[in-house]
């Protein structure tokens, strides 16, 4: 099998169903950001982190995946298979990484700004994907429902790679830069 199929050729791909969508279309547009987040998830996993990092960051790229499934099916044609519905206990789990984050974390009294360590940088480059991923979600949940977890899972996600720019920072032996406001 080839790796290019002609098929998109004129500017349309396929839904998992069948249904010919342009290229542009606002699903297509979804997981191709939820697609970009991923990259850069893959990007920080480069860096030396902590074995319990490196799993949960591998954790959210398999549910990243499994949610490119679900915006990619056309569920008029098709139903969805087990292996792109987000399973029930991710937003716990997310919720969970972000508490246990946060605590080993100083009280933050400023908005802090991108930046003071690599992976903290980095780890604010997924975190505004995240969000941007999150508003494409909403922009096709007018016109195609999405399960709520999605919706809810994307919020949680930008507060945990905001957590963990923190956390890297601190461990990369780096400042956090807050932001002063002009006089």
């Amino acid at each position: 099998m080839k790796l290019y199929t002609k098929t998109g050729d004129k500017g349309q791909t396929g839904l998992i169903g069948g249904t010919r969508v342009p290229k542009n279309d606002i699903r297509i547009e979804a997981y191709g950001t939820v697609d970009e987040l991923n990259s850069f998830i893959g990007m920080l996993t480069t860096y030396p982190i902590a074995d319990e990092e490196l799993l949960f960051l591998r954790t959210i790229q398999h549910n990243l995946f499994t949610v490119g499934s679900y915006l990619a099916t056309d569920t008029t044609k098709v139903s969805l298979q087990q292996a792109s519905i987000l399973r029930k206990d991710s937003i716990e789990q997310i919720e969970q990484e972000i508490d246990r984050i946060d605590a080993m974390l100083p009280t933050l009294n400023s908005f802090v700004l991108p930046g003071g360590s690599r992976t903290g940088a980095l780890s604010h480059v997924c975190r505004t994907i995240a969000r941007r991923a999150e508003r494409r979600l909403f922009d096709v949940n007018e016109f195609h429902l999405i399960d709520n977890e999605i919706l809810v899972y994307f919020n949680r996600l930008s507060d945990y790679f905001f957590a963990l720019s923190r956390a890297f920072t601190l461990k990369d032996g780096g400042e956090e830069i807050y932001w002063k406001k002009h006089d």
